[in-house]
């Protein structure tokens, strides 16, 4: 079975699309053998646009397994929580089929990406918010954060979070924001691996910087997240 890493994020919108692919792409141009699930879609039909983001930033790779819908295997309408679009749908989020997709693409591929929808405390169903379905699973987190102005509070809570269920992480991708002040920019990397350390996580801070979807795209470094 192949490595299955869990693409999480301090908030919807930080940019765990765009570093999940990225990430993605330097997997492949190194040689290794690496595909992308969107575990939970909403606000789309039919497809997912996230997949379809990793796809364009890895050249515009298609997997049989998208076909089979192992990359997407649950889409909702409503862009919202997983369990506010199910429900709206007269559903509910099936976890065992996840779960069961996760476990073929791990059968064909050396590494599996996970990405989450939202962050960690976002409810996928009544019982279960998605650190508790991701911990269950043991999967190794990747947490995606920036330098904007109270990250490093939701980037904490995460990590302590992940940190109580016993989670492990492999690392954590600093993305590039716009509006980030040089001085908080600076330190919250810093910051960031000291408190990793002193939780027992590896101090692993990957700074990403700015790129578009189009490309082209920057040459970063992710070989200690995947070690």
């Amino acid at each position: 079975m192949g490595r299955v890493y869990f693409v999480s994020g301090i908030d919807t919108g930080i940019g765990k699309t765009a570093v999940t692919g990225l990430m993605a792409r330097r997997l492949r141009e190194s040689g290794r053998d690496v595909i992308t699930v969107k575990m939970v879609q909403t606000g789309n039909d039919g497809f997912s646009e996230d997949i379809d983001a990793h796809r364009l930033i890895c050249g515009g790779i298609h997997y049989p397994e998208d076909d089979e819908g192992l990359t997407a295997p649950q889409i909702f309408k409503f862009p919202s929580s997983p369990l506010l679009a199910a429900g709206l749908e007269g559903r509910v989020v099936d976890l065992s089929a996840i779960t069961c997709a996760v476990e073929r693409c791990a059968a064909r591929h050396e590494i599996v990406l996970v990405e989450a929808a939202g962050g960690l405390h976002v409810p996928l169903t009544e019982d279960a918010l998605t650190i508790d379905y991701a911990a269950s699973q043991k999967w190794p987190m990747i947490l995606v954060t920036c330098g904007r102005l109270g990250s490093i509070n939701h980037t904490l809570l995460s990590l302590e979070a992940a940190k109580t269920r016993g989670m492990s992480v492999a690392g954590v991708v600093y993305n590039w924001y716009a509006g980030a002040d040089p001085l908080i920019d600076a330190d919250t990397p810093e910051t960031t691996r000291r408190y990793l350390a002193q939780w027992g996580f590896p101090p692993v801070v990957v700074r990403v910087p700015r790129f578009d979807f189009k490309g082209p795209y920057p040459a970063v470094d992710f070989s200690e997240i995947f070690a």
